[in-house]
């Protein structure tokens, strides 16, 4: 059985809403070890999972990306990309697929097919619906050192969140660190 893993960018605050720009503070150090952690990544999984709205906002960025030297327009799309929505019809990005049945259906006869790990990232609502489904199998969590004070937050309700146990710290020179947990 596959995992399913939510990977987000946080603030040290629990926020995961970028829409302020605050994780380019990566940007201002080396991040050869931090982009290396995510081609680890990105070889680990086979598949990616997003809410609909962060998929139009990827599929409206990444695909258009012609001088990326980081592989992620390459990766992004070649691999198999699934979207949870009621309202699109044609996902208009290749290797995509809609998922408009029973959330938990769905993921669990995803999580069942042979292959490497589905990740998930932003897609607040979806994360928020997966955690209270009981779904998520591990949470890779990439603290960077802000404090924002508001904004969308990974466990704002903390409907259904496990105990999680702490499988690997992991430092960055740019100051980000990453926490991976899986439920106890």
């Amino acid at each position: 059985m596959r995992d399913l893993v939510v990977t987000e960018n946080i603030t040290l605050d629990g926020v995961i809403d970028a829409s302020e720009g605050w994780f380019d503070v990566a940007g201002k150090a080396d991040t050869q070890d931090l982009e290396a952690a995510l081609r680890e990544q990105s070889d680990a999984c086979d598949a990616v999972l997003f809410g609909r709205q962060t998929f139009e906002d990827m599929r409206g960025y990444w695909p258009l990306q012609t001088n990326d030297t980081t592989g992620v327009t390459d990766y992004l799309n070649r691999v198999s990309k699934y979207v949870v929505s009621k309202t699109i019809t044609d996902p208009q990005w290749e290797n995509s697929t809609i998922l408009t049945g029973n959330l938990t259906e769905e993921i669990t006869a995803l999580k069942a097919k042979p292959g490497k790990d589905i990740v998930t990232t932003g897609s607040i609502k979806l994360v928020h619906a997966l955690i209270a489904a009981g779904l998520v199998d591990e949470y890779r969590l990439f603290v960077y050192p802000v404090v924002i004070g508001h904004g969308a937050r990974l466990f704002a309700d903390a409907t259904n969140v496990p105990a999680l146990h702490l499988t690997e710290t992991r430092p960055f020179h740019s100051g980000v660190v990453l926490l991976r947990y899986r439920p106890s």
